[in-house]
């Protein structure tokens, strides 16, 4: 078992502090053998633009505070009631390369939902975990992004990660295109939107056992 340091931040953590976090852990396990991060945290209402955003896709730019970010994908949103899920992953000792981690990191929130009996699911050429909410009898086809997944590697060190909604407000999306949302039929929900009373705390429970079917055991590390 590797030794990986569980976080959870029970007040919401301003984004530039997180990201400067990420940044000084990828290169501590690079250059000093640090531990892996799992951090799992809120922020306060803000969107982020990837290295594909397009100025379009930014519809509201005074609603929220706005930070480019060296992640991939396009804009995302974060606040309060969606549980973000950072990872630092050394995908070096791993003997990973970064197509399966992003396949894993897919996985670990496939499996996470599984837990609330939510069947997420997977779209080539969209990024994110989808929830197919189409109606009976032939109703017209409507899906909904329910968690996004941005990464970026550095010296075969990974992290940002993943963002889960478990009850953010979803009105909050309208200001942005959000990655993978842009065609008719597409939106976006959370799990309490799909009528589940989930807790923040379940979520995390439910991620916590995920990630140790996905990435394997590991031993809490104390942080440094």
């Amino acid at each position: 078992m590797r030794p990986v340091e569980w976080r959870i931040s029970s007040a919401p953590v301003a984004y530039e502090a997180a990201l400067a976090e990420m940044e000084a852990r990828a290169a501590a396990v690079r250059d000093e053998g640090a531990p892996e991060l799992v951090w799992l945290l809120e922020h306060p209402p803000l969107y982020t633009a990837g290295t594909s955003a397009k100025a379009e896709d930014l519809l509201a730019p005074e609603r929220f505070p706005v930070f480019k970010t060296g992640r991939g994908g396009q804009y995302t949103y974060h606040g309060p009631g969606q549980r973000v899920a950072y990872a630092v992953i050394d995908l070096k000792a791993r003997d990973i390369d970064v197509r399966c981690y992003v396949h894993m990191l897919e996985a670990w929130v496939i499996r996470a939902l599984a837990e609330f009996a939510v069947e997420g699911e997977r779209r080539a050429g969209r990024v994110g975990i989808w929830v197919d909410r189409s109606g009976s009898g032939g109703a017209p086809v409507k899906e909904d992004k329910i968690a996004a997944i941005g990464v970026r590697v550095r010296r075969w060190v990974a992290f940002h990660g993943l963002a889960l909604n478990v009850e953010p407000d979803l009105s909050h999306f309208e200001g942005i295109v959000p990655c993978g949302v842009g065609e008719e039929g597409l939106g976006v929900t959370s799990l309490v939107d799909l009528g589940l009373p989930v807790t923040m705390a379940d979520a995390d429970l439910a991620l916590e056992r995920a990630f140790t079917e996905v990435f394997g055991p590991f031993t809490r590390a104390p942080a440094p």
